[in-house]
């Protein structure tokens, strides 16, 4: 497993950080915050079923005295496709194989283009110029918005769409 090299940034340097609860964002969480950020989580209720990652979101949340941390209410189950916000059965134990084909049933179609949005628009509020998430490029699952090329053409974008041309930073496990 590799990871970025913590390089340190002035002290109370602003950034939002997408903070799901889950490894990934902790991960993500634990190196910008020793990397000097004054960090604002940004979490979501989506309409998934469960509460326990917003649960540790908060504790996380808590634990590394986040600047801010804000849960944005949001119902993605208007639109269906996905077992995590719907009656759809979650699979279990997916082997590898399982996972190499296609896209499984607990993705939520554009959710991580979805909280990137806010969390860029955030960003551009509090004149930050990172945004950070914590996807796994290498057992993404077959979740399409976890590719790395999915996050450099996010952060063209969104060097495109905001005023200050902010960039998006992104920390992936390897």
């Amino acid at each position: 497993m590799t990871s970025p090299a913590i390089s340190t940034v002035p002290p109370g340097t602003p950034a939002v950080l997408l903070l799901s609860g889950g490894l990934d964002s902790a991960t993500v969480l634990a190196w910008a915050m020793r990397a000097g950020y004054a960090v604002h989580a940004l979490s979501f209720r989506y309409g998934q079923r469960h509460e326990h990652e917003l649960e540790r979101a908060r504790a996380l949340a808590a634990h590394w005295h986040v600047a801010k941390h804000a849960v944005c209410d949001i119902d993605l189950r208007q639109f269906g496709g996905s077992a995590l916000t719907s009656d759809i059965a979650v699979p279990k134990d997916r082997d590898a194989h399982a996972m190499a084909k296609g896209i499984p049933v607990t993705y939520v179609p554009a959710r991580n283009t979805i909280f990137l949005s806010f969390a860029m628009a955030w960003a551009e509020v509090l004149g930050a110029r990172d945004v950070f998430i914590g996807v796994n490029a290498l057992d993404y699952s077959g979740y399409p918005d976890c590719r790395p090329e999915f996050i450099t053409a996010f952060e063209q974008m969104a060097n495109l769409a905001t005023r200050a041309g902010g960039r998006v930073s992104r920390c992936t496990r390897r």
